[in-house]
């Protein structure tokens, strides 16, 4: 395996595949069975979700609801999805946990970093939810700050498109994509990778970011043993 600890960092929107709201039950297995093909090989994975299929945070602020109490709703509904991928994971054989930013005891234990660390080196999925537990953030800073507290290898970003190209690949039949590059073309070329926030604290703290395809079966095991697919931004 390439990396011995990855963060996975999956948007809300992803899980729910072809529905228009809410999450897909058949995109959910199938990224848990591929999260389990590459733990069965030794990789210690922690993940963070978004919650854009239940509520999006800018959204709300935009129709005039207040942004911290709007932040704090997509918080609770990141807590929602990470359930759903948990019990997913569960089905098919692996140990979880779930830490979140907001106590919720009933459910989840707190995010505390030591406790973390010791979860994944006993083998457990890590599955961060409710982002940093502040306002003003969003899920992409979570993962950054969450994969540079665990000292994590690698941000591995699984999105719809299968890496970083010149223009939106879904609007531009002519854009072409990069196999690698680098942190400072990226802001050069005003790319939109993750958020700036998220963008510049992988950057200060030297995590390379990868950007690939996650809705394709067998990916994410292809980034895991080092095979060139997606992005690489370092």
């Amino acid at each position: 395996m390439k990396y011995k600890r990855i963060l996975l960092k999956l948007s809300g929107e992803s899980l729910m595949g072809e529905k228009q709201y809410g999450i897909d039950n058949e995109r959910v297995k199938q990224y848990a069975e591929d999260i389990k093909a590459v733990h069965d090989k030794g990789l210690e994975i922690a993940i963070v979700i978004g919650g854009g299929n239940i509520f999006r945070g800018l959204s709300a602020e935009k129709s005039g609801m207040d942004r911290a109490q709007a932040d704090y709703m997509g918080m609770l509904a990141t807590v929602i999805n990470s359930m759903a991928l948990q019990d997913a994971l569960e089905k098919v054989g692996l140990k979880t946990r779930l830490l979140t930013a907001i106590k919720m005891e009933q459910i989840c234990e707190p995010f505390i970093r030591r406790r973390a660390v010791r979860h994944l080196e006993k083998g457990r999925i890590v599955i961060f939810g409710a982002g940093t537990g502040n306002p003003y953030f969003t899920t992409d800073s979570a993962a950054a700050l969450r994969a540079i507290e665990i000292k994590a290898d690698a941000v591995l970003k699984g999105t719809r498109v299968d890496g970083i190209y010149t223009a939106d690949p879904e609007k531009d039949p002519n854009a072409t994509k990069y196999t690698e590059i680098s942190f400072k073309e990226v802001y050069d070329k005003g790319l939109n990778v993750m958020d700036m926030t998220a963008f510049t604290l992988c950057e200060e703290n030297k995590v390379p970011i990868i950007v690939f395809d996650m809705n394709k079966h067998g990916n994410f095991m292809k980034i895991a043993i080092g095979e060139p697919i997606g992005t690489l931004v370092r």
